[in-house]
């Protein structure tokens, strides 16, 4: 271990700050996202002579229920990054990690990619810059298997992505300066494995065809200021109708929101947050008074969060 680089790097600190993010944004299955400026920021302390041990302080959302492990999504990717860019980790090196959370786990909003990212991101600046931003996409995918939320926390803006033979392509664009997502965040949570195992291995045809133009013309739209496109963008028909049979309050609130002169509305990822997006201080009121008069009716317990989409990526903020 003396001899190891790592030994050289005991007690050295670093510190990343990853954005929450927004997946498929209605149509864009599984290769559409957008980084939101709700935040973890995450400490890492890098502890040569602990045995292995790793030690795990969370500070906001999340506390008390994150794992001390190598399990542990930020600890997969440092580890990952550091395996990837420098070879095997030597036994005995543990790790102090403090995150100050502000991304709700479990809701759609891409707690689990922002962890992912910013071990990878801290990994690699321990390995001295050794990977380049496409590897550190490719090993956040193969991580946490979809590209969308991962490349929007990595890159941040609007992100299109997809995954190829061996590499993941992706496309950002900043979001304009007046948009904003009205965020409603059910209490109820909605673990991403049960609402993937809802959709159906055969779609229809039209509904494909459909999602197709629909991810066609919203994303041109995006990318040349035609934010009205963001209408047809969010209407889905590959998986919220039959996410919806999980979560049989999505409706009615993509509706309301809808109904309120939204932009556009969508499940955000997995859910449960319902995304609308607007453009005006007065449809953030519309929006909000909609959402909790739907959910109401529904007794579906869950708070409002107005957030601006966020054109910075993860980036390193510190290092001691």
């Amino acid at each position: 271990m003396a001899g190891h680089w790592l030994a050289e790097l005991d007690g050295s600190r670093v510190t990343v700050e990853v954005p929450g993010s927004s997946a498929n944004l209605g149509a864009g299955y599984d290769c559409l996202g957008v980084a939101l400026a709700i935040t973890d920021r995450i400490e890492l302390e890098v502890r040569v002579w602990s045995r292995g041990e790793i030690e795990l302080t969370v500070e906001g959302e999340g506390r008390n229920e994150l794992a001390e492990d190598r399990d542990n999504r930020f600890v997969r990717g440092l580890e990952g990054a550091l395996r990837a860019a420098r070879g095997e980790i030597p036994e005995g090196v543990g790790w102090r990690i403090t995150m100050h959370n502000q991304i709700p786990l479990a809701r759609g909003l891409g707690s689990s990619a922002a962890a992912t990212v910013g071990g990878i991101l801290v990994g690699n600046a321990l390995a001295g810059e050794a990977l380049s931003m496409a590897e550190m996409l490719v090993l956040a995918c193969e991580i946490e298997g979809h590209p969308d939320n991962a490349a929007a926390a990595l890159l941040g803006g609007f992100v299109v992505s997809a995954r190829d033979d061996g590499g993941v392509e992706a496309i950002r664009f900043d979001s304009p300066r007046d948009l904003r997502a009205v965020l409603f965040i059910p209490e109820l949570r909605l673990p991403t494995d049960e609402m993937r195992a809802a959709l159906p291995d055969l779609v229809p045809l039209s509904d494909a065809v459909a999602n197709l133009g629909a991810v066609a013309v919203g994303v041109a739209g995006l990318a040349t200021g035609r934010y009205d496109l963001l209408a047809r963008l969010t209407v889905d028909r590959l998986h919220e109708p039959y996410r919806a049979a999980i979560y049989p309050q999505l409706p009615r609130m993509i509706e309301a929101a809808r109904g309120a002169g939204a932009l556009g509305a969508c499940l955000s990822g997995a859910g449960s947050t319902i995304l609308a997006f607007v453009d005006s201080m007065a449809g953030i009121t519309r929006i909000e008074a909609a959402f909790f008069a739907a959910a109401g009716d529904l007794d579906l317990s869950g708070r409002v969060l107005v957030v601006e989409p966020r054109n910075a990526g993860a980036h390193i903020v510190g290092r001691a």
